[in-house]
C-alpha cells in the first residue's frame, strides 16, 4: 500500500502548496478533492460561493468527491490535500495533519491567490466554510472544529512557505524511520 498523508485544513492555509511539495520530495502522487470541487464548479458555470449552495440541496458531489478521496488512499502512496481528509481516509491515513491559519491570514492568501478584493474572498470563505460546516455534520456527523484526530497540527501563519514543509518533511521521515 505504501505511506499515505492526509493534509486537512480550512481553505487558505496551505494545504495545496504544502501537499504538492511534498509530494514532490517523497515522490509521491498528489490528490486534491479541492481541485476537483473547483472544476466542477468551473464546469457549471458557477462561482465557488454558488456551487457550495448547490452543493447543499445535491449532496451527491459530495459523496462522489468522498469516493476518489477514499481511492487514493486506498491506492497509498499518496498526499491527500482536502478538507475533509483526516476524516474521509482516516482509516487508511498513516499521517494525518492539520494545518491551521487564522481568518484574516487566510483570507488575504485566497484574496492574493484568486486575484480578488479582500472582502471578496472574505464574503466567498465565510459562505463556503459555513455551508461546509453545516453540510459536513449534517451529512457526515462530522465536527470541523474537532481536532481530536490529528497527529499533527499547525500554523502555517508562524512559518513561511518553506519553514512549513521543512516542518512536515521531518515528520513524514521521523514516521517512515518509526514504522520501518
Amino acid at each position: 500500500m505504501g505511506i499515505v498523508v492526509t493534509i486537512s485544513g480550512l481553505h487558505g492555509v496551505g494545504k495545496s502548496n504544502c501537499a504538492k511539495l511534498l509530494a514532490n520530495i517523497f515522490n509521491l502522487k498528489y490528490f486534491s478533492s479541492g481541485e476537483i470541487f473547483r472544476r466542477l464548479a468551473k464546469e457549471k458555470g458557477m462561482t465557488l460561493e454558488e456551487f457550495s449552495r448547490y452543493v447543499e440541496k445535491n449532496p451527491e458531489i459530495d459523496r462522489e468527491i468522498d469516493k476518489e478521496t477514499i481511492r487514493a488512499a486506498k491506492e497509498g502512496n499518496v498526499i491527500i490535500d482536502a478538507r475533509l481528509s483526516g476524516w474521509k481516509a482516516r482509516d487508511y491515513a498513516d499521517l494525518k495533519i492539520l494545518l491551521t491559519a487564522p481568518l484574516d491570514t487566510r483570507v488575504k492568501r485566497l484574496a492574493e491567490r484568486d486575484n480578488k478584493t479582500y472582502k471578496e474572498a472574505l464574503e466567498e470563505t465565510s459562505t463556503r466554510e459555513k455551508s461546509e460546516k453545516e453540510r459536513f455534520k449534517r451529512i457526515y456527523n462530522i465536527d470541523v472544529n474537532d481536532y481530536s484526530i490529528f497527529d499533527l497540527i499547525i500554523n502555517t501563519e508562524l512559518w513561511s512557505l518553506d519553514s512549513v514543509v521543512k516542518i512536515l518533511k521531518t515528520a513524514v521521515e521521523e514516521y517512515l524511520t518509526s514504522s520501518s
